[in-house]
């Protein structure tokens, strides 16, 4: 049996696809989270990250989970940011210079992609390593027929990992020693997310939010605390003296409960009176929680605008927040891809067809190509093709994104053009040429003609030619080069090419004359 070897060139034994790392630490299946933001303040989260930086992973994920869980504002973009990748289309691409086989490796593995039903949530389950620096999702292998495919692909709390202590660059699975254990190879699909350089405990998006997360919190907290006190009437409860201790104290429930109650009883001669509530003003709180939104939304997004407030009455605010900053969306992707790739294409093609060198292997690539318009393709490319350019197919197909056939597979023609009516094909025909009378030139004057001025005229087409081929080499698309050919109008040199069609002219002019004055008998000496 062949060996299968890994992504780094290192053999592997197949019984390690039997079943999944973690089912034998039963442990890591029966932890629960110990909520670190619960009474959450700035020595309490120093101290977390500080512990993370060490190596000691488990405070900093769970501190990670419950700022998403918590704060509307983190959940919001960052799930704007993760599916915004769901909305790009993927394939599979061959490697460079791709064999037949190669090709046919790329066509098997998309096909086998297609049918995992749940590949969207392995997307989004992978970019959770957007916030926390890294993903661990775990594979189980199955059997179908003679094929082993993953059967499951299921995320793994960041807790569950920790990072070895020599260099804290691996990420291994927390057990019985303080380095963990390795990862077992084609048992995981590892993302490292590159939201920021650094240590892994470092390197995710939330490492930036903790502090902006504790200010808003702080805020919120101390916002609601104001409007319990300063939001009310001071209630003013006056008994008389000589009032006994039961008497104040049933005057001192009703004073606390009348708040919430809006109803209570008091002994005769006893008075509770509202005093005007104290003043005071909510806006620094929501100035502060404000910013902090807006702190977050830059971020995560890469814009500012990330609060209701200042988006009401902006409809380019509305737009923008709506949408994820082009260049993140790509680097999500590209990272993603990458990953993909080396953890998920590549073991399916390593188990299955022997595939033993990931340099060869297929790629998962996002498809970020901006169609053009098959309006303007349709219209330019034949005028483009009559004036002589050479346009090479492929390119045209990836402009649209319209895939090249495979050997054998049905295409799509234009019609035939109807042949055209008996009358109308004589009248072509007689178009072509018609001898006038019996003293025109012969054809092979004619001819003569034509061919003489064709040969004067074809440099100075060629070097119109020429002019816009330079301008078409430029531009990116076909509407930049229709605006380019236009203000190129005026600036082009024809000035040969009209002293040729001067000329032609001119002869056409004498060679009509000629055939009137031949057909009248006026010629000298006729």
């Amino acid at each position: 049996m062949a060996k299968i070897l890994d992504a780094r060139g290192n053999p592997i034994e197949r019984n390690t696809l039997e079943e999944p790392q973690t089912a034998r630490l039963a442990s890591l299946h029966q932890e629960f989270a110990d909520h670190p933001a619960r009474g959450i303040t700035p020595q309490k989260l120093h101290a977390i990250m500080v512990r993370a930086e060490q190596g000691d992973l488990t405070a900093q994920s769970d501190l990670f989970e419950d700022m998403e869980e918590r704060d509307t504002q983190i959940y919001s973009d960052i799930s704007k940011r993760k599916r915004a990748l769901l909305t790009i289309d993927w394939r599979v691409d061959p490697p460079p210079n791709a064999s037949a086989a190669e090709k046919a490796l790329a066509e098997y593995v998309q096909d086998r992609l297609d049918s995992i039903a749940d590949l969207e949530d392995v997307i989004l389950d992978a970019l959770t390593a957007i916030g926390h620096g890294f993903s661990g999702l775990e594979i189980t292998w199955g059997k179908i027929e003679s094929e082993r495919l993953p059967e499951k692909i299921e995320h793994r709390p960041q807790s569950w990992f920790t990072v070895d202590q020599a260099t804290r660059s691996q990420i291994r699975l927390r057990g019985n020693n303080m380095d963990g254990e390795p990862l077992n190879p084609f048992g995981w699909i590892l993302h490292q997310h590159k939201s920021r350089s650094g240590y892994i405990a470092r390197s995710g998006l939330f490492r930036v939010l903790v502090w902006p997360y504790l200010f808003r919190n702080y805020a919120a907290r101390d916002m609601a605390e104001f409007l319990e006190i300063y939001g009310l009437p001071l209630r003013l409860g006056k008994y008389p003296s000589g009032s006994t201790q039961d008497e104040r104290r049933t005057l001192l429930n009703a004073v606390v409960n009348i708040g919430h109650a809006a109803a209570g009883i008091i002994p005769d001669g006893m008075l509770i009176e509202f005093q005007e509530a104290a003043k005071g003003s909510q806006e620094p709180f929501i100035a502060m929680i404000e910013w902090a939104e807006r702190s977050i939304s830059k971020a995560v997004l890469g814009q500012q605008i990330g609060n209701d407030s200042a988006r009401k009455g902006s409809l380019a605010g509305a737009e923008v927040d709506n949408e994820v900053r082009k260049d993140l969306l790509k680097s999500d992707a590209r990272q993603l891809q990458g990953t993909l790739t080396r953890d998920l294409i590549y073991p399916i093609l390593a188990v299955n067809k022997g595939l033993s060198d990931i340099r060869r292997c297929p790629r998962l690539v996002f498809d970020f190509r901006d169609v053009e318009d098959l309006g303007v393709f349709s219209e330019s490319l034949p005028k483009l093709t009559g004036i002589g350019m050479r346009i090479p197919a492929k390119w045209a197909h990836e402009k649209l994104s319209i895939p090249e056939p495979i050997d054998g597979e049905e295409v799509l023609a234009a019609l035939a053009a109807p042949a055209a009516p008996a009358p109308v094909s004589a009248a072509r025909a007689a178009l072509k040429y018609t001898p006038v009378g019996q003293r025109l030139a012969p054809p092979e004057t004619q001819d003569a003609l034509a061919n003489a001025l064709e040969e004067q005229a074809q440099p100075a087409i060629e070097d119109l030619v020429n002019q816009i081929r330079e301008i078409v080499d430029k531009a990116d698309s076909l509407a930049q080069l229709r605006d380019w050919l236009l203000d190129a109008f005026a600036e082009v040199d024809s000035s040969k090419l009209q002293q040729i069609m001067a000329l032609g002219m001119a002869t056409a002019n004498l060679a009509g004359r000629f055939d009137v004055a031949s057909e009248s008998g006026t010629l000298p000496g006729a």
